[in-house]
């Protein structure tokens, strides 16, 4: 069985586009394309907005430390 993923042999596993549809994904990524600049301003306009209005979120918890300190040894005594 032929490995799959980004290999050499990648673009036989996938079917070939017809005009129509060549056309259509071409309209669709020139639209995200020109929007995305509005769209960027647009969640860096509310990021900045939101700050303003609540700079203190007093219910942000931060994310977890991803390195754990390792476990304190007892010295005999209970506890």
């Amino acid at each position: 069985m032929p490995a799959r993923g980004g290999g050499a042999g990648r673009d036989a596993d996938v079917a070939t586009l017809t005009p129509a549809q060549r056309r259509t994904r071409a309209r669709i990524e020139t639209a995200i394309r020109i929007a995305a600049p509005g769209l960027n301003l647009l969640l860096a306009v509310g990021d900045r907005l939101s700050r303003l209005i609540e700079p203190d979120d007093h219910e942000y918890y931060p994310p977890r430390e991803t390195r754990l300190e390792p476990p304190r040894a007892r010295n005999g005594q209970g506890g």
